[in-house]
């Protein structure tokens, strides 16, 4: 599904629905710590029902499944939905996805315990979603806002394949990252209260084949060039990496959390 958003890429118009191939095989990223502190803030564990917004190909429920929570997922993108319900099946988990912006939800009051937002809460119309996120998380339950983003100015690889994502798609907004808090709309306060956040750098280990894909998945190639383009950004950016990357590195990255309690 095409979405445009005047706050996001100047308004250009991207679908994920085009990158779901390469965003189920390259963006399963995460290190073990990130699901960790996650844990260590008793969240998404057995006894808790939680939403994941914005899920994707699921990432975040299929990595936590192990802990025991009963996960739903939902995502406006079809394509991603069934990647995520493909790779739930392979691995036998009992996940629910559904089809459908975050937005749209309609789940009956008090139904999660959880709501989680992984690296998607500013694609979504705040003023619509705090209500409903209101009404179907329990009273004291969670939001969890989560984040995690290659650093440029520290990292010589990650930079100069943004610069190359940048000359392909000049107003890409999801360049020049720095480690910083995430920050919800004001109008969440109106119904959430801040009670935790963390932000910590780590490094993610990949190869030049994975650095390529998980660059190719990002919002400014694969979700949003045409194939011919996307096909001619892959092949100078392998270009590159022979030049200045070894087969085998780590790219700096941090990551963030920000844990928000229902009034």
């Amino acid at each position: 599904m095409e979405i445009k958003n005047k706050k996001i890429d100047n308004g250009e118009a991207f679908d994920w629905g085009k990158a779901s191939t390469d965003y189920a095989r390259y963006r399963d990223i995460y290190p073990g710590i990130f699901y960790e502190k996650i844990i260590n803030r008793g969240l998404c564990l057995k006894g808790q029902r939680v939403l994941d917004l914005g899920t994707g190909t699921g990432v975040l429920p299929r990595n936590m499944y192990r802990y025991g929570a009963e996960w739903t997922g939902i995502d406006i993108s079809d394509m991603q939905i069934a990647q995520a319900k493909r790779m739930a099946a392979g691995l036998q988990q009992e996940i629910q996805y559904f089809n459908i912006g975050a937005e749209e939800i309609d789940f009956p009051d008090s139904s999660f315990d959880v709501a989680t937002a992984c690296q998607c809460f500013w694609y979504f119309d705040d003023r619509k979603l705090v209500p409903k996120l209101s009404r179907i998380i329990k009273e004291g339950g969670k939001l969890l806002l989560l984040y995690m983003a290659w650093l440029p100015f520290e990292d010589e690889i990650a930079g100069m394949s943004e610069a190359l994502v940048l000359k392909y798609r000049p107003n890409w907004s999801g360049a020049g990252e720095t480690m910083h808090p995430i920050t919800a709309p004001e109008y969440v306060y109106e119904a959430f209260e801040a009670v935790y956040h963390e932000e910590y750098e780590i490094d993610v280990p990949f190869t030049r084949e994975t650095w390529n894909g998980r660059m190719k998945a990002c919002r400014g190639i694969g979700a949003s060039l045409p194939r011919e383009k996307v096909a001619e950004w892959e092949n100078e950016h392998k270009l590159l990496l022979e030049k200045i990357a070894p087969e085998k590195f780590s790219i700096k990255h941090y990551a963030a959390m920000l844990e928000l309690r229902r009034k």
